[in-house]
């Protein structure tokens, strides 16, 4: 398939699928089709692999971590072991990130029924919601 197409099969806009092919991250096809630039060609394949690279980013892995990780696929060298250390480490941030989301949640609840109580009283330091967090983060 073209761009378009596939660019209408992922939900991925043309600019972003340039982009990662520039980074390596999909690798279509390349068939001359006359023009100064030749024709991109994706197939399922590609389609599946722009589709984990969306999971792994809603995931919180970066680019430049999902390139790694692809590289080393490619390479024959991710092993079990390894994708379950790179998956563990991501569990780990993410139970970080959901602790921090937390605080700023109950912060946020109590700013509001602070606000509609007419400000009474000393609203909480945001710090001490943070400071909170950090006890409460796993190691």
């Amino acid at each position: 398939m073209l761009i378009s197409a596939f660019a209408a099969a992922t939900g991925l806009s043309r600019d972003t699928i340039r982009f990662y092919i520039r980074l390596g991250l999909l690798e279509p096809q390349k068939r001359s089709g006359g023009a100064r630039h030749p024709y991109q060609i994706f197939s399922a394949r590609d389609v599946a692999a722009a589709k984990m690279i969306r999971t792994a980013q809603s995931l919180g892995l970066s680019l430049k971590e999902i390139s790694a990780v692809a590289k080393e696929r490619r390479e024959g060298r991710m092993t079990r072991t390894r994708s379950a250390d790179i998956l563990r480490r991501q569990v780990s941030l993410l139970e970080k990130k959901a602790i921090e989301l937390s605080a700023m949640t109950d912060y946020l609840h109590d700013k509001i029924r602070w606000v509609e109580s007419g400000e009474l009283g000393a609203m909480a330091d945001f710090e001490q919601y943070l400071a909170h967090t950090r006890e409460r983060r796993p190691k």
